[in-house]
């Protein structure tokens, strides 16, 4: 099959099946590149940049993923996020981000391409500590918005025929699609530096016949934080055209909801769970004669009752729960909050629980032991077994043990370090 109808077929079938990708795909206009340095596909968050000899290697199934993986890092603005980590580790784990998603969506990778179903949810930050520091994967495209070189890897080299190389799979596109009357016009009135990106290329070649264009620079920092904002508008919009067909999956949806929700530090989301349970309210209450006739309000605070866990298997350094223990006393001491501190592997730590009052300051015992095994009923149990529920529990763990079968009738908050799910309660992650 000709490599220009290919790859129109391949975006088509992606509009038809997949409206959210194939509203994205179209945005990026489709490029032969050199394979003097492109080894498969690529992407500077403007153009797709394609081998021929590559995405002639594909199947049309393999490159509707190879597409909708490029569109995916731009849609996710991966260009933009990378902030002090290494290139190679980031690349790696924008990768892990993307193709469970594309997989979970019905999408087939191309040959080689190994998906990690572990890292399914999760974002490229949050993937990013479990990339060895000594990994030597190739990452699946060439990510050519930054101009960094990747250490370990000679990354940037071509290969004579590219098609030969499976363990980065990737697929591109061609500039000539841009004739199409569907895409041309919408790149132009999105992005006046896009205007025309597509209408440079000579007429469709055969394969071989044209280098094709030499690699682009790497972003500026304001082409970036333009970009950035572009490619978040597009993805919204995208949604909005996917959801009005009913064709957008509940994966798609919540990674949407997810990117185009302001992120904040966890620190922040703890200080706001905790003053959503705090009981500060108006009393209307009579007063008596001495302080006249009129009945104003007067607010009435009660004390919060708040147990805190720390998990003591080994998996928290002893730093994580000191910064953790810190945010919480900054933060009850604002709500009159009394502190129940527990410390808990498979069992009850021996010398707790340790009550700190809302004026005590709370400091972590001098041993704490554990390290084996990590099970949450033990610290469930004997909060069933206390005269009065809390009104808050935290858990600070990385959810990797057993929990209870039977969720509490009060609010739970997991402070998570790592990729692991929890079956109730409210999560939050903090790495």
């Amino acid at each position: 099959m000709d490599i220009e109808i290919k790859l129109a077929a391949a975006r088509t079938k992606l509009i038809l099946d997949k409206p959210f990708l194939g509203a994205l795909v179209l945005r990026l206009p489709l490029v032969k590149a050199d394979p003097k340095w492109c080894r498969s596909t690529g992407t500077d968050a403007k153009k797709l940049y394609y081998n021929a000899n590559y995405v002639d290697a594909l199947d049309l199934d393999q490159l509707q993923f190879v597409l909708a993986h490029e569109a995916l890092h731009c849609a996710l603005s991966h260009f933009v996020r990378r902030q002090h980590r290494n290139k190679h580790r980031w690349d790696l784990a924008c990768d892990n981000a993307i193709n469970p998603l594309l997989l979970s969506d019905g999408l087939k990778p191309p040959v080689g391409v190994w998906v990690d179903k572990s890292f399914e949810g999760m974002t490229a930050e949050e993937i990013y500590p479990y990339i060895d520091e000594n990994n030597t994967d190739e990452p699946m495209d060439q990510h050519i918005y930054d101009g960094e070189e990747q250490t370990g890897n000679d990354h940037d080299k071509g290969v004579d025929d590219p098609s030969e190389s499976r363990d980065s799979p990737d697929s591109g596109d061609n500039g000539n699609d841009q004739d199409d009357g569907e895409s041309d016009g919408e790149q132009d009135s999105d992005n006046g530096d896009e205007s025309g990106d597509g209408n440079n290329d000579s007429q469709p070649q055969e394969i071989g016949d044209d280098p094709g264009e030499d690699r682009p620079p790497p972003l500026s920092p304001s082409e970036r934080d333009s970009l950035s904002v572009q490619w978040q508008q597009r993805m919204a919009g995208a949604a909005q055209q996917a959801m009005q067909a009913g064709k957008l999956g509940g994966a798609m949806a919540r990674l949407i909801d997810h990117m185009l929700q302001p992120q904040l530090p966890w620190r922040m989301l703890l200080a706001r769970y905790m003053t959503a349970v705090a009981r500060d309210d108006y009393s209307y209450m009579r007063p008596s004669r001495r302080e006249g006739e009129a009945i104003l309000p007067t607010l009435r605070s009660s004390q919060l009752n708040v147990v805190v866990a720390i998990d003591t298997s080994g998996s928290i350094s002893a730093r994580e729960l000191g910064e953790f223990v810190s945010e919480v006393d900054a933060i009850k001491g604002q709500m009159r909050a009394r502190v129940t501190l527990i410390a808990c592997d498979n069992e009850l730590v021996p010398g707790g629980p340790w009550i700190y009052e809302p004026w005590e300051e709370i400091t972590l015992p001098q041993q704490l032991s554990g390290g084996g095994g990590t099970s949450f009923e033990p610290v469930f149990e004997w909060v069933a077994n206390q005269d009065q529920q809390p009104d808050l529990l935290l858990y600070f763990t990385d959810a990797e043990g057993s929990f209870p079968n039977i969720e509490p009738n009060f609010q739970v908050l997991w402070l998570v370090k790592g990729k692991h799910k929890i079956p109730w309660g409210q999560r939050v992650q903090l790495n």
